[in-house]
C-alpha cells in the first residue's frame, strides 16, 4: 500500500506541473496577442494622426492656389464719350506702287476721324507734303484706313495707328520720299512714321503735348513727314492719348501699347 500511495502522489504531482506549464504557456500567448494588438492599434492612431495633418496642409495650400489664380485686374474705366466697339475686321490691299498725283495742291484737304473716342479732323498739308497728302488722301478714299487700330499710345508724346497688321510693322506695299515741315512739330502735329529716311507708308501720329513735340526734333533735319494738324476735336485725340498702358517704358515703343484696343472707324476726306 504505501508503494501504491508513493506511485499516486507521484503521478498526482506530475499531472499538476503539466497543467501548471500548459497554464503558463497560455498566459504568455495572451501577453503576445494583447501586445500586438496593442502595438497594431497604435499604429492605425497614429496614421490617421498624420493624415490628418497632412490633408489639413494639403487643403490650405489648395485653398490658397485658387485665391492667387483667381485674382484679376480692374477693367478699365474709359473717358467720356469714349465706347468699346469693335469694327468688322476686312482684309487691306497691298499696292505695288505710290499712287499717281491726283490732289490739287492749292486746295485744302480735310481728313475726318470718327475713332473709339469720339471724332477729329486733320487739316492735310498739301503744299508742303505733296505725295505724302496724295498718298493719305488715296488709302482714305479706298477705306484702308477704316476699322484700323491706334496700335501705339505713348505717354505724353504720341498716338500711332494705319498699320493694316496693327502691330508696327505694316504698310501699304510702297514707300514714299520724307517730307518734313518747315517749322518742326508742335501739339497736335501729324506727322508719319518711318523707319528711316525716305521709308514712308501708312502709320501717322499724332502728337499730344509740347514736350512730346520737342521730342521729335527741335531744329532741322526733321526726320518726319508732315501730313497735316489737329484742327478740330484735339479733346477727342487727348482722351485717346490717356488710354496707354500704365506699365509701359518709355525708351521701348514694343511697350507702349494702349491699355484698351483704340480704333479709327472711318477716316473720309473732304475737299475745299
Amino acid at each position: 500500500m504505501p508503494s501504491a500511495d508513493k506511485r499516486a502522489r507521484k503521478k498526482e504531482n506530475a499531472r499538476a506541473a503539466r497543467e501548471e506549464r500548459e497554464a503558463a504557456l497560455k498566459r504568455k500567448k495572451r501577453r503576445r496577442s494583447s501586445l500586438t494588438v496593442g502595438i497594431v492599434v497604435a499604429l492605425f492612431v497614429g496614421l490617421v494622426i498624420l493624415l490628418n495633418a497632412t490633408g489639413g496642409k494639403s487643403k490650405k495650400a489648395a485653398t490658397t492656389t485658387t485665391t492667387t489664380t483667381t485674382k484679376t485686374a480692374s477693367p478699365v474705366v474709359l473717358p467720356a464719350g469714349c465706347v468699346r466697339t469693335v469694327p468688322p475686321k476686312t482684309t487691306k490691299p497691298t499696292y505695288k506702287s505710290a499712287p499717281p498725283m491726283t490732289i490739287d495742291v492749292t486746295k485744302t484737304y480735310v481728313a475726318h476721324f470718327t475713332t473709339t473716342c469720339g471724332a477729329f479732323d486733320v487739316t492735310l498739308d498739301a503744299k508742303d507734303a505733296p505725295k505724302t497728302v496724295n498718298s493719305f488722301v488715296f488709302l482714305a478714299r479706298n477705306h484702308f484706313y477704316d476699322g484700323l487700330s491706334f496700335h501705339r499710345v505713348a505717354k505724353d508724346f504720341v498716338v500711332q495707328g494705319g498699320d493694316p497688321k496693327g502691330d508696327g510693322t505694316g504698310g501699304p506695299g510702297y514707300s514714299l520720299p520724307t517730307e518734313p515741315p518747315k517749322n518742326g512739330y508742335k501739339q497736335g502735329s501729324v506727322a508719319m512714321a518711318n523707319s528711316g529716311p525716305d521709308t514712308t507708308g501708312s502709320q501717322f501720329f499724332l502728337t499730344l503735348s509740347e514736350t512730346g513735340a520737342q521730342g521729335l526734333g527741335t531744329s532741322p533735319p526733321y526726320l518726319y513727314s508732315a501730313l497735316g494738324d489737329v484742327t478740330k476735336g484735339f479733346d477727342n485725340v487727348k482722351k485717346l492719348g490717356s488710354l496707354y498702358n500704365p506699365d509701359q517704358n518709355p525708351a521701348d515703343p514694343s511697350t507702349q501699347k494702349s491699355s484698351v484696343p483704340l480704333y479709327m472707324f472711318t477716316v473720309t476726306i473732304t475737299e475745299q
